[in-house]
């Protein structure tokens, strides 16, 4: 791998932890990769997660790991390798990218229609409990109370369909579309059970802070800098279930607070991608 030096931004933002070098690469892949779906070599990503604090062997298991998953392909040259993008990864790649930008658009007009998911799984299938978290987190749904599980946003059913049938719990779920009745626990209350909103909230003042106050001084600064943003924004739908604004507090401010990130990536877009085209063409 060629050596350079490397910068870092002015008051650079903390380093990802090692145990993120999955979620780097799908930025990296996402970001870099899938919009000109050139292959790319191993040692550029190398050098990406470096200047990022992630190790090299942290940083090989992920590539290997996606390349066991079906993510990526190889091609050769002698002892060097470079990597493509399959189909599955380039449709991964496309749903995570209209989620992140499902979050900043709040749906103002709001039908008041729910998906309601009720998932009862037996003992024999607690280790799946995690997995269907994680999953329905994904997908912006919240559980306001054990086995129930609901979205705002009917457009939803359709991937939760999938993945219940993917992950075999057909036979325990019951599935919905619904709507207030207007009488028992009111919709914002149950949005208070569903979901932490103080949490969400702080989250994204942490990451204003975070990333608010940098000024990378060199294309390479900010190309770093670019790649911790990015990743932290791939990131939020599992955090932000983008509620409509009729079910969101008066003061809520994830949205301000999601514009001011998007406007920092758009800043340091051009400059990020000029970086990496330029590493690219230093390795090969």
């Amino acid at each position: 791998m060629p050596r350079i030096k490397q910068e870092t931004a002015s008051n650079a933002p903390t380093r990802v932890s090692p145990g993120s070098a999955r979620s780097v690469l799908l930025t990296l892949l996402g970001e870099f990769v899938h919009p000109t779906h050139e292959s790319t070599w191993t040692s550029t990503l190398l050098y990406a997660f470096h200047g990022i604090g992630i190790a090299e062997k942290s940083a090989r298991q992920a590539i290997a790991r996606a390349a066991a998953a079906g993510w990526i392909e190889n091609d050769r040259e002698g002892r060097r390798a470079s990597w493509r993008l399959t189909a599955s990864a380039d449709a991964l790649i496309t749903e995570g990218s209209r989620r992140v930008r499902g979050i900043r658009s709040s749906v103002d007009s709001w039908q008041g229609e729910w998906v309601v998911l009720y998932i009862s799984l037996p003992e024999t299938r607690r280790a799946d409990r995690l997995r269907v978290y994680r999953a329905l987190s994904w997908l912006g749904f919240g559980n306001p109370t054990p086995g129930l599980w609901i979205c705002p946003h009917a457009d939803r059913a359709e991937a939760a369909r999938k993945m219940v049938e993917e992950m075999g719990l057909t036979g325990h779920t019951i599935a919905l579309n619904a709507q207030s009745l207007g009488f028992g626990v009111s919709e914002r209350a149950l949005v208070a059970q569903a979901w932490d909103l103080q949490s969400i909230s702080s989250h994204y003042d942490e990451l204003v802070k975070r990333f608010g106050g940098l000024r990378p001084r060199s294309d390479e600064a900010t190309f770093f800098a670019h790649i911790e943003l990015v990743n932290e924004l791939q990131r939020l739908p599992s955090i932000d279930p983008g509620l409509p604004v009729p079910l969101l507090p008066a003061d809520w401010q994830g949205t301000r607070a999601a514009n001011r990130l998007n406007e920092l990536r758009a800043r340091w877009r051009d400059a990020a991608h000029a970086h990496w085209r330029s590493v690219s063409r230093e390795h090969d």
